[in-house]
C-alpha cells in the first residue's frame, strides 16, 4: 500500500529550518473522488473507475486536497487549492470532444519505465509510502511554481547521493538535453539568489519533490511529477503516448553569475516571442496587442487553474504567412523541445494539425528587452510566457519588489485544454475501452 492516509487531518507541524526546510510535507484530506461522488465517477468512466475508487478505499492513495495553503507571491493565489473536479481549459466551459485518442505515437517509453523503476527500488519503505500515488490520484494537481508551499513525495534533500542519481536519471530519461540543463539552471539560479538575500531555507537548489502516480508499465497508465519553486514538470504514460502538460518553467532571476560565470535559463521562450511578434505587420500587431502596457502578473492557467475558461483573443494562425506560422511554431517548440525528441515531434504533429485555429495574444512591449506577456491557445496548446515584476528574489539582482515587469523574472507554462492535462483524457478513454477495467 503506498501514500496512505488517516482520512483526518492533524494539526500543521511547526516550520523546518536548514537544509530540510521543505521536505516535511502537512497530510491531506480524502476529498474529491469520493465527495465528487457519481461525477468524479463519470469522468474516470464505467465501472473501472468504480473499481478504482475501491482500491483508493481498500488501502491505495487517497486524492487528496491541500489542508493549508501557500503564502501567496508571484505565480498563484495565496490561497491555493482544489475546489472542483478536474475538466480541463476551455473557451465556454465545454470541452471539444474527439481530439485525444488512445493510440501508439511511436514514443519510445521503455527508458522511462526502467529509470522510474529503479528510482523507486532505490527507496526505503517509509519514501515510497510518501512518494508512490494511484495514478487518478488528485497528487497529479497539487502541484504549486511558489516556494512557500507544501508539497507530498520525496525532496532531493530527503535523498542520498546514490538516491539523487536515480531521481536524476528519471529526468534524464523523460527530458531532452535542452529539458535536463534547463531544470538544472532553475535550480541552481534558485541557490545562488537564495545566498545572495541570505534565504537559503526558503530559495534553494533541494527543496524539489518526486512523485510516481501509478505503476511504471509499458502497458497501464501511469506517470511522474517534479515539483518545486519556478519548475514543475508533469509527464504520463500510456502505452506509446506520452502526455508532459501541464510544465511549468520559470526563474528569478533568469540571469545570475555563478562561481565567476554568468549563467541563464528561460531565454528560449522570451526571444521566440519577440522573434514572432516582430515579424507581424503593424495591421497584425494591431489584432494581437491587446494592451502595450505590461501588469505586474498576466498569468491566466497557472497552478490551480485547471479548469480556467479563456475565449480565443488576439490573432488567428489563418491570417499569417508561411514564415510567420514558423515563428508562431517556435513559441510552441521552446517548450516541446524540453521533451525527448519523439515526444516532443508528436505534440507538434498535434499543433501543427489547428494551427489555423490557433490564436496568439499579446500585452506590453515588442523591443529586445521589453517586459511582456504573450498567449497561444488553440484545441490543443496553451502557452504563457509572462514577464513579471521582481518577486521575493529581486535583491539578487538589485531590483525592489513590485517596481514592474522585467525579463528578470519571467513564468512560463504549457498546457493541453480540452481535457488532457495530466493525460486525463486519455487515462479515461482506457478505462471506458481496456476489456480490464469494463
Amino acid at each position: 500500500m503506498t501514500g496512505l492516509d488517516s482520512g483526518a487531518e492533524p494539526a500543521a507541524q511547526a516550520p523546518q529550518t536548514g537544509r530540510q526546510a521543505h521536505a516535511g510535507r502537512r497530510n491531506f484530506m480524502r476529498k474529491v473522488f469520493f465527495a465528487g461522488g457519481a461525477t468524479a465517477v463519470a469522468t474516470m468512466g464505467g465501472a473501472g473507475a468504480w473499481a478504482a475508487l475501491a482500491a483508493d478505499e481498500t488501502g491505495a492513495t487517497a486524492s487528496p486536497d491541500p489542508s493549508g495553503a501557500p503564502t501567496g507571491g508571484p505565480g498563484g493565489p495565496g490561497n491555493q487549492s482544489i475546489t472542483e473536479d478536474f475538466f480541463g481549459l476551455t473557451t465556454d466551459g465545454k470541452k471539444i470532444d474527439d481530439l485525444f485518442t488512445v493510440h501508439s505515437e511511436g514514443v519510445a517509453t521503455t527508458p522511462v519505465i526502467a529509470a522510474a523503476n529503479a528510482f523507486l527500488a532505490g527507496l526505503s519503505a517509509t519514501q515510497k509510502s510518501s512518494t508512490q500515488f494511484t495514478v487518478h490520484s488528485t497528487e497529479w494537481r497539487l502541484w504549486s511554481n511558489v516556494d512557500a508551499y507544501d508539497r507530498q513525495g520525496v525532496s532531493i534533500a530527503d535523498l542520498s547521493d546514490e538516491q539523487q542519481e536515480l531521481g536524476k536519471a528519471l529526468l534524464k530519461s523523460a527530458l531532452s538535453a535542452d529539458g535536463l540543463e534547463t531544470t538544472e539552471r532553475i535550480r541552481r539560479i534558485n541557490q545562488a539568489a537564495g545566498e545572495a538575500i541570505d534565504n537559503t531555507d526558503s530559495f534553494n537548489e533541494e527543496a524539489f519533490y518526486y512523485t510516481v502516480l501509478g505503476t511504471p508499465s509499458a502497458t497501464e497508465p501511469w506517470g511522474f511529477q517534479f515539483d518545486g519553486h519556478h519548475l514543475v514538470i508533469n509527464y504520463f504514460v500510456l502505452g506509446g503516448q506520452v502526455v508532459m502538460s501541464p510544465c511549468f518553467w520559470g526563474s528569478e532571476p533568469t540571469e545570475i553569475e555563478i562561481d565567476g560565470t554568468t549563467v541563464s535559463v528561460c531565454k528560449e521562450e522570451v526571444k521566440a516571442s519577440l522573434a514572432f511578434i516582430n515579424s507581424l505587420t503593424e495591421a497584425q500587431r494591431t489584432v494581437a496587442i491587446e494592451s502595450t502596457a505590461k501588469s505586474n502578473e498576466s498569468m491566466k492557467a497557472g497552478a490551480f487553474a485547471d479548469n480556467t475558461v479563456q475565449e480565443y483573443t488576439g490573432l488567428r494562425g489563418n491570417a499569417l504567412t508561411g514564415t510567420q506560422k514558423l515563428k508562431l511554431i517556435g513559441i510552441v517548440e521552446a517548450f516541446t523541445g524540453r521533451a525527448k525528441a519523439d515526444v516532443a515531434r508528436a505534440r507538434l504533429a498535434e499543433v501543427r494539425a489547428h494551427l489555423n485555429d490557433t490564436y496568439v495574444t499579446w500585452a506590453g512591449g515588442i523591443a529586445d528587452d521589453s517586459a511582456f506577456y504573450v498567449r497561444v491557445h488553440s484545441p490543443v496548446v496553451w502557452v504563457e510566457v509572462d514577464c513579471q515584476a521582481p518577486g521575493p528574489l529581486a535583491g539578487a539582482y538589485g531590483a525592489s519588489q513590485g517596481s514592474g515587469a522585467t525579463q528578470m523574472h519571467v513564468h512560463s507554462v504549457i498546457r493541453t485544454p480540452n481535457g488532457n492535462d495530466y493525460g486525463k483524457e486519455l487515462l479515461r478513454q482506457h478505462y471506458l475501452t481496456s476489456p480490464h477495467h469494463r
